[in-house]
């Protein structure tokens, strides 16, 4: 779901009306400004690169897979390491390191893997990398995030050479299709036997199957990777022999360093400089496909967040048109639930009746205030986690702000640095004493049953510790239907109880972003680029 946000824009679509990805365009809400068009890739690149340098906007805190939670590690592991399914740029999920997955019964999946493929030390891929590599998730000790995504298995076992077989103590569909993600990342079992507890950090290694190797990581600097010469997916084969991440925290710096030169590209551009970086001359922002929105989660039930009318009120309060102007350089939309319509490329014909089905956002303070008051919660305190992670992340705290003063909540910023801000999403013990916190929740594969899954009562991404009897039983059920159409109806289910009961209260949705140098080009637009080995197919723009 949400990680450690930069809240930067996000969304696989640009209008109400609009599910699909390739080709949907938009306008800025107020009309005025050039519309954008919404495309999962950028142009072919038309030739080889000695290297490029790619801004990251904070530094991994890790390079292991199994705690890569958010944004910056992901981005950088998805051209390093590999996982069983691989989600593709239009948000389609195929082989990647298994060759094929069968389902012979509700709850046993078997993955035959693809053969002759090796680590970066050379060694070849097996059977018992993938059961060291999945299990290790499941180890309290591990500490991993996706732990519970596991919730549902009995064993992981080799079944055979190049086969593993998962079997469940009740039918899973998810866990399947986050083989896709982090939590089908294959490991060498031998180097994770011997890394220790550098594994992952600075001063270690790690050791994948991707088209990209780790060369060297400089803390509080840059992190360079090198070229796979041995990389089994010809179709990815690298186009340049270096990449060199840079960390730049600054939105204005990182901004000058597009313009500049000395950045070639980076994801997730800050908002603050769309219409710069549209107009410059030195490069090109392209949109893409994203399934994440803007929400406020509620951390703590118990205080006055707990009653739904305050939840209610708060959200009636907010102007989102405005919040979107301010937030989102203007491009995006009011969103309606807490998963972006993005996050239903897997039944995309289907997601515009959803969301058809739901209430519009009201806008309504006099209404608002009415609530609070019928609440009894005038003058009550909620908490809001604020940081300079990101500029949009004190513009919404601003006018969420605002929005209680003006209904009678008295809603306190709390600021944290960056660091501490991340924490939130990992770290049970740091959300004490915040109500709010303001996070960009994303699914990581193209079905949208993934986000509610961090609403269960338990789930890891359920931050507030919410639980509602009706919504886990709606999920189980979804979780158990293999049809996709027959499941996606089944999730709309459990979107209507989410809007209705609001435990994140939906702010807005817009597209991802990427700016390209003008001496770069090839990468993939959208959010898949957090798993798709995006650097491979970087290029130079010209022959």
């Amino acid at each position: 779901m949400s990680r450690a946000t930069a809240l930067l824009v996000c969304s696989a679509v640009t209008t109400a009306a609009t599910a699909g990805c390739s080709g949907a365009t938009g306008s800025r809400p107020g009309g005025g400004a050039p519309a954008y068009t919404v495309t999962p890739n950028s142009p072919t690149a038309k030739g080889s690169l000695d290297s490029f340098t790619w801004s990251l906007y904070a530094e991994p805190y890790t390079l292991d897979y199994a705690l890569a939670y958010d944004y910056p590690p992901n981005t950088v592991l998805a051209n390093v390491c590999e996982q069983l399914l691989r989600v593709t740029p239009d948000m389609k999920i195929e082989p990647g390191l298994a060759v094929k997955y069968t389902n012979p019964d509700p709850k046993t999946w078997v993955y035959t893997l693809r053969p002759d493929v090796k680590f970066h030390d050379g060694s070849t891929m097996t059977a018992d990398d993938v059961v060291a590599s999945l299990t290790r998730h499941m180890d309290p000790a591990t500490g991993s995030p996706w732990g519970s995504s596991f919730k549902n298995v009995a064993s992981i076992k080799k079944s055979g050479p190049l086969e593993v077989t998962i079997r469940l103590n009740k039918p899973d569909v998810l866990l399947n299709e986050l083989m896709a993600a982090s939590p089908g990342t294959v490991e060498s079992a031998a180097f994770l036997a011997q890394a220790g507890k550098d594994y992952g950090g600075p001063k270690g290694k790690v050791n994948c199957t991707g088209p990209y190797a780790l060369d060297s990581w400089a803390q509080g600097d840059s992190l360079t990777l090198k070229k796979n010469t041995a990389y089994w997916d010809r179709s990815l084969t690298p186009k340049a022999d270096t990449v060199t991440f840079t960390f730049i925290e600054d939105p204005s710096a990182r901004t000058n360093a597009f313009l500049s030169g000395t950045a070639d590209g980076g994801y997730m551009v800050p908002s603050s400089s769309l219409t710069q970086l549209r107009t410059n001359s030195k490069g090109t922002l392209y949109f893409g496909p994203n399934t994440a929105a803007a929400d406020l989660a509620v951390l703590d039930f118990k205080g006055p967040l707990g009653d739904l009318k305050v939840r209610q009120a708060l959200s009636m309060a907010l102007d989102r048109k405005s919040i979107i102007k301010a937030a989102a350089g203007g491009i995006g939309i009011p969103a309606k639930a807490p998963a972006a319509r993005g996050a239903w490329a897997l039944a995309s014909e289907k997601a515009d009746d959803y969301f058809k089905a739901l209430p519009e956002p009201d806008f309504d303070v006099a209404g608002a205030k009415k609530l609070i008051a019928e609440a009894g919660a005038t003058g009550r305190k909620v908490t809001l986690v604020t940081s300079s992670l990101a500029p949009e992340i004190s513009v919404v705290a601003n006018a969420v702000q605002a929005a209680g003063k003006q209904i009678g909540l008295d809603v306190e910023l709390k600021a944290v640095a960056p660091e501490a801000y991340s924490s939130i999403f990992v770290d049970p013990g740091a959300r004490k004493g915040l109500d709010l916190v303001i996070t960009n929740g994303y699914d990581n594969t193209p079905d949208p049953l993934e986000f509610y899954q961090y609403l269960r009562t338990g789930d890891f991404g359920n931050y507030g510790n919410w639980s509602d009897a009706e919504f886990d039983a709606a999920f189980d059920k979804a979780n158990a239907e293999p049809d996709a159409a027959r499941r996606a109806e089944l999730t709309a289910e459990l979107q209507r109880i989410a809007v209705r009961e609001l435990p994140i209260i939906p702010l807005y949705e817009a597209p991802y972003s990427v700016f390209l140098g003008s001496r770069v080009t090839g990468a993939p637009t959208g959010i898949a680029q957090l798993y798709y080995p995006w650097a491979a197919t970087i290029g130079a723009a010209q022959q």
